[in-house]
C-alpha cells in the first residue's frame, strides 16, 4: 500500500512542479515588429479611404499582441497619423508624399486598427478612425499671419472652385473636367484677400472645346478608362483681382474608383460637401467598432493603457530624482509606449 501511495505521489510530482508557460514579451511601440504592423495598417487606411488625402504615420501610441495559437496572433494598434499633400486618388507612393507642416494648419488622424498575423503574414481585420484639424489658436500662436482652414462649404470657397474650374475648362485644349470634391481651402484676409483651394477632378469623354458647344453631351469615361486629377487655385479679390489655376490629370489607374458622381460647375451647380467642416473626416471611411481592443468582447484586457504606463514611469523617474542615487544606480528604462514622433506633435 505504501508503495502504491509513493508511486502516485511520484507521478503527480512533475505536475505540481511544472513551470507555467511564460507570457509573451510585450511589444514596444518602436520595435521593428510594431513598425511593420503600423506600415500595413497605414497602407490599409489609405487604400480604403474614399475622400480627402493620404495620411502618414506620426507615432504608434499603443500596441498589444494576443497569441491565438501556433504562428497566429491578433494585434491591436493605436496610431497617430498626419495628413499629407497627396490626394487619396493620387498614384504617388506614400513614401514620396509630404506631410503638411504645422503652419499649413495640419490635420491629425487617430486610428485603432485590428490585425491578424498568420505565419508572419499581416492582414487588417478592422479599422476605426477620426481626423480633425489642429486648433486655430495653436496655429496662430506660432504663426499669427498664417491663413487658416476654411469650411469646405464656405461661400467664397465654392465661388473660387467654380471660377477656377470654369477658367481651366475655357483655356485648355484637353479633356473637359468635372469636379469630384473639394479637398482643402484657406482664406487669407490681410494684407490681401486671397482664397486658396484644392479640389479633385475627373476627365469626361469631351474635349473642352466640344463641351463649349454642348456640355450636356459630355459623360464620364467608362471605369476601364477613368482618369482622375487634381487642381489647385488661388483667387485674389482685394486690393486687386487675380486668378491662378493649375490642374493635372493622373492618367488611368486600374482599380481606382470614386464613390460619388462628378459635378458640373459650368452649370452653376454647387458641389455637395460636408457641411461646416474644414477637412474630410476619416470616420466616414473607417468606423468599425471591433478595431478597438476595448470594443472587442472576444478579448479581455488585462494591461494598463500605454498612456497610464508612461505617466507612471515618469512619476517613478521623478521620485528617483528626489532621493540620493547609490553608486551604480541605473534609471528605469523608458516606457515601451507611446513610440517616437516621426514628424511633430499636435
Amino acid at each position: 500500500m505504501k508503495a502504491l501511495v509513493a508511486l502516485i505521489l511520484l507521478v503527480q510530482l512533475p505536475i505540481h512542479n511544472a513551470v507555467p508557460a511564460a507570457p509573451p514579451v510585450p511589444l514596444g511601440c518602436d520595435d521593428p515588429e510594431s513598425e511593420a504592423a503600423a506600415e500595413v495598417a497605414v497602407n490599409y487606411i489609405n487604400s480604403h479611404s474614399q475622400h480627402g488625402y493620404k495620411f502618414a504615420l506620426n507615432r504608434i501610441e499603443n500596441i498589444r499582441m494576443l497569441p491565438q495559437g501556433l504562428n497566429n496572433d491578433i494585434i491591436f494598434l493605436e496610431l497617430d497619423l498626419l495628413e499629407t499633400t497627396c490626394p487619396i486618388l493620387s498614384p504617388t507612393p506614400l513614401a514620396n508624399c509630404t506631410v503638411r507642416s504645422f503652419t499649413e494648419h495640419a490635420v491629425e488622424g487617430d486610428c485603432d486598427v485590428k490585425l491578424q498575423r498568420v505565419d508572419g503574414i499581416l492582414s487588417v481585420l478592422a479599422s476605426k478612425c477620426h481626423s480633425h484639424a489642429d486648433s486655430s489658436e495653436d496655429v496662430l500662436q506660432l504663426c499669427p499671419d498664417c491663413p487658416l482652414l476654411a469650411s469646405l462649404n464656405n461661400t467664397e470657397v465654392l465661388t473660387t472652385v467654380t471660377t477656377a474650374l470654369n477658367y481651366h475648362n475655357s483655356k485648355t485644349a484637353d479633356a473637359y473636367l468635372r469636379l469630384l470634391e473639394i479637398g482643402r481651402a484657406k482664406i487669407q484676409y490681410h494684407p490681401t484677400h486671397v482664397v486658396s483651394v484644392e479640389f479633385a477632378v475627373v476627365a469626361t469623354n469631351c474635349s473642352a472645346e466640344a463641351a463649349r458647344v454642348n456640355v450636356e453631351a459630355c459623360q464620364l469615361l467608362p471605369e476601364d478608362q477613368s482618369n482622375f486629377g487634381f487642381c489647385t487655385a488661388t483667387m485674389v479679390t482685394r486690393p486687386s483681382q487675380d486668378l491662378k489655376v493649375d490642374c493635372q490629370l493622373y492618367g488611368h489607374q486600374p482599380g481606382v474608383t470614386y464613390s460619388q458622381p462628378a459635378q458640373d460647375t459650368s452649370a452653376g451647380l454647387v458641389p455637395s460637401v460636408v457641411q461646416g467642416f474644414t477637412n474630410h473626416n476619416l470616420r466616414f471611411s473607417h468606423n468599425n467598432p471591433v478595431a478597438s481592443e476595448s470594443s472587442s468582447s472576444e478579448f479581455p484586457t488585462f494591461t494598463l493603457s500605454a498612456k497610464r504606463v508612461a505617466k507612471r514611469a515618469v512619476a517613478e523617474v521623478v521620485q528617483h530624482d528626489k532621493v540620493p542615487r547609490p553608486v551604480g544606480f541605473v534609471p528605469p528604462p523608458p516606457p515601451p509606449c507611446p513610440g517616437k514622433i516621426h514628424h511633430f506633435k499636435i
